[in-house]
Parts: C-alpha cells; structure tokens; sequence
C-alpha cells in the first residue's frame, strides 16, 4: 500500500527568499520548504500539503508579519490563476531576485570564471505589455468563494494550475491592451445569450474552444476562433458581430479544430476579414505575424533584447553569421545590415516561411533560412556548403542546446558566440561545456516578463587565443 503524504502547519515559519519557479524559499529543520502566496520577508503559518525527503511544498495561511517588499496585487484573481505569480512583491525586488537567479546559475551551479554581470535592465512596462494572450473556453467553471453554484458552469479564462479541464473565469487580465478585455467579455456575453455551446475538455464535445488575441505596437489587432464543430450558419453570425462591434480588429481568422489537443500548428486557417497577419514594427523593420508566428511577447523589451545581442555581436559587415534556433528569422534580420550573410536555422518550417517572408519584405537579400532538426542539419556537409561561421547567434528554446549541437559549435570555433536565453540554468551548462574554448566577456539579464520569476538572459562568449 502507497505511503500518505503526511500533511501538516509550521507555525511562524520566515520567508528568506525568492525561488526561480515563483515561489518563496524557507527553511525548517534543515529542510527547504517551497511555499505558495509569500514574499520574502513573510512571517507566516505554512500548510504542508507534500513532503518529500529534501523538501517539502507548502501554502501560506496565516500572515504572522507582511514584509515591507510586499505590494498590492492588481489583480482581482491573483492566487488564482496560475500567472503574475510576483504580483504581491515590489517591482524593484523582482529585478533584484531575477539578477540573484542568473548570479546563482553562473555561479553556483557550474564553476567558470565570469565577470561582473551587468545590472538588469527592467521593462518600463510593468502591466499591459503583452502582444499575445490566449483564452479557453469550458463549460467546468472553476469555482472561487464568491461564485454561486446554481449559476450557469461556462466559462471563458485560464486553466486553473494542474487542472486541465477546469477553467478560472476571467473578469479583467492586466497584461494585455485592454480592448481584449472588453471583446472577451461581449463573445462570452454573445455566448451565452445564443445558447452556443462551451467545450468540454475532458469528454471532447462543445462548439466554442479557444480564442486568441494578438496586436501590435502600430494598434493593429488580430482575433483569432477556434471552434471545435463547423457549424457555418453560427460561425457566420458569431464573426459577423464581433466584426461589427468592434472595428479595431485589423484581420479576424478561424480555425476548426476537432483534435484531442488545441495547437493549430497543422491546421488550416480560415481568413474572415483582413488579410490574415498584423505587421509589428522594429527600428526599420517590418515583421509579418499570422496565427501561427513566433513574435516575442513584449515587443519593447524585445528591441532592447535583439539590440544587446546586436551590440554584443559587434559586427562588421564581413561576417557570416549562423542563428540558431531563428524562429521567424527577427534576430537574422535584425542584424543582416550589419553582416555579409546570415543563416537561420529553425526546427518549425512554418517559423521559416515567415522567415523568408519577413526577408523579402523587407529588401534583405543576405539571409539564408532553413528548416529542420538542428542536430540533424548542423552536419559537415551544411558547414562545407555554406562556410564556417565568424559568429554564431544561438536562441535555444527552454531545454537548452542538444549536446551535438555544442560540440558542432566548438568544432567550427566561430570567433564569437552570442548566447540568448529565457532558462540561465540551461545556458549556464551550455556555456560551462564550451568553457575550455570559449571565455564569458559579457552577461545582460533582460526582465521580459514582469510579474512573473521569467528571465531572458544575454552572453557574450569569445574564442580563447
């Protein structure tokens, strides 16, 4: 028979730091204690409700004493919903934690000489910075103290954490303009005033599924449907009010999507209105974006990330440049007018025809774009076809770079390697195994996401000798 967690309350427990996955970190009985809903600071009463033989996972209950970091969350479902999870800690803490995070990645968890890491450059932005959000629709309503079970079970928010089918109604999300707010609000309104029917995620039925907004800088927006049934004369009427209150919307798509998940990726759009894609703008650039693009999140944060990795590459004009893991080719093209050429390499073909697209929108004519597995395309014979690199830009997702991909890297031992990253852990084993070749001049952590323990981080590394 299965051992029982043994579940138990730790009294005046004190919270002395921030963890990097948006929890607070105690300590008791030389035992780590992760809890939820606490700052640093805290002096609280800690449910435990799972331990195991390093750690233990807790809540707080109780508030003994409120630290002095703490800050009013502006948000009416903060501790509900699974994200914003440092909306209760001063902005200026955040920052501090984020830089402690890269500091203890670089420098705990692997042993390479470093220098001094820059200071972190924050966004001016702190709410309403967000480019893209996306909605489930769900006819389990996830309920809080203040809902009434005799009112309707559908709702249209965020999966509630660890509970895929269960789905938190949202009233107001502060990350996004908020026009998506009041649209949001109209189609659930319109949803359930025409009796159409919410997804069931758990049994796979329903008419409405998922919706997602997308906009730019420019006050360009883009509406996107995905409907579970192709019910036409619905669709039909469901897009024509939409489009008639709100004339903001430069182009509206739909998808239907009877799959058992809710990626579009292989899914065929339909354009209602528009002509199917927004255009974000950076420096002098144009970048094309359609449902199914890759774009950073915070596109003013993200011109402060591709200049640093542009000031960092510090090109000339007469290098070739490999950037790997090139998504929808923003960084190739963002550094093209200073290189000879540059060659992109994504896994997702569908990123590389936006890729090429952004290319020629553009008028650069000096990029290269390929889709595939980078340790499978990365070979010798792509290297003798197309040159060694002077500079290699690597932008890996999350995981970090396959263990051939560093090795292919040292092998073409480019001059310099610009490592950007959203997980510093990952980098920092990445960079600890080029360290026999390769020195670290330079490290730029980037706060993209604030409210939240995310950080992009920046590294220069030079060819040694």
């Amino acid at each position: 028979m299965a051992k029982k967690n043994k579940q138990y309350t730790i009294e005046n427990l004190v919270i002395e730091n921030a963890g990097s996955d948006g929890r607070s970190v105690a300590r008791h009985n030389d035992m780590v204690v992760f809890v939820e809903n606490a700052v640093p600071g805290d002096v609280v009463d800690a449910f435990v409700y799972r331990k195991k033989r390093r750690f233990a996972e807790a809540r707080a209950t109780v508030f003994h004493k409120y630290s002095d970091d703490r800050t009013e969350p502006v948000c009416t479902h903060f501790g509900t919903c699974g994200g914003c999870k440092w909306q209760n800690l001063k902005y200026e803490k955040q920052l501090e934690y984020k830089f402690n995070h890269v500091f203890d990645c670089f420098t705990r968890l692997i042993k390479i000489e470093i220098p001094a890491i820059e200071k972190i450059i924050g966004s001016e932005q702190q709410y309403f910075y967000r480019n893209k959000l996306e909605y489930t629709f769900s006819n389990k309503k996830w309920l809080t103290d203040k809902d009434e079970v005799h009112q309707n079970n559908n709702a249209l928010g965020y999966h509630i954490p660890g509970r895929f089918d269960k789905i938190l109604q949202i009233d107001k999300c502060f990350l996004q303009d908020d026009l998506h707010n009041q649209i949001r609000t109209y189609i659930y309104n319109y949803a359930i005033d025409n009796n159409l029917s919410f997804f069931d995620l758990r049994e796979q039925y329903g008419f409405m599924r998922t919706m997602f907004f997308r906009n730019t800088a420019q006050g360009e927006w883009m509406f996107i449907m995905c409907f579970y049934e192709n019910k036409e004369a619905e669709i039909a009427a469901f897009l024509q009010a939409i489009e008639s209150k709100f004339s903001q919307l430069s182009t509206i798509i739909y998808f239907i999507n009877d799959k058992r998940n809710d990626t579009i990726g292989d899914l065929e759009p339909v354009v209602y209105k528009g002509l199917g894609y927004i255009t974000e703008h950076m420096e002098n650039l144009k970048f094309r974006v359609n449902p199914k693009s890759f774009y950073q999140t915070n596109p003013a944060q993200a011109f402060v990330l591709y200049t640093i990795t542009r000031n960092f590459a510090n090109l000339q004009g007469s290098e070739l440049v490999y950037d790997l893991y090139t998504g929808t080719g923003t960084i190739a093209n963002f550094l093209a007018a200073t290189a000879k050429q540059v060659i992109g390499i994504e896994y997702v073909n569908e990123a590389i025809v936006d890729a090429k697209i952004n290319s020629e929108v553009n008028g650069i004519d000096n990029t290269l774009f390929f889709a595939g597995d980078m340790k499978d395309i990365l070979n010798d014979e792509f290297i003798a076809t197309h040159g060694k690199p002077d500079v290699v830009i690597t932008d890996p997702p999350r995981a970090g770079m396959h263990g051939d991909v560093v090795n292919k890297i040292i092998e073409m031992r480019p001059s310099k390697i610009v490592y950007v990253s959203c997980n510093p852990a990952t980098q920092a084993r990445d960079i600890a195994l080029m360290d026999e070749f390769y020195s670290v001049e330079k490290i730029q952590p980037v706060d993209m996401f604030p409210q939240t323990h995310h950080i992009e981080n920046v590294v220069l590394l030079v060819l040694r000798n």
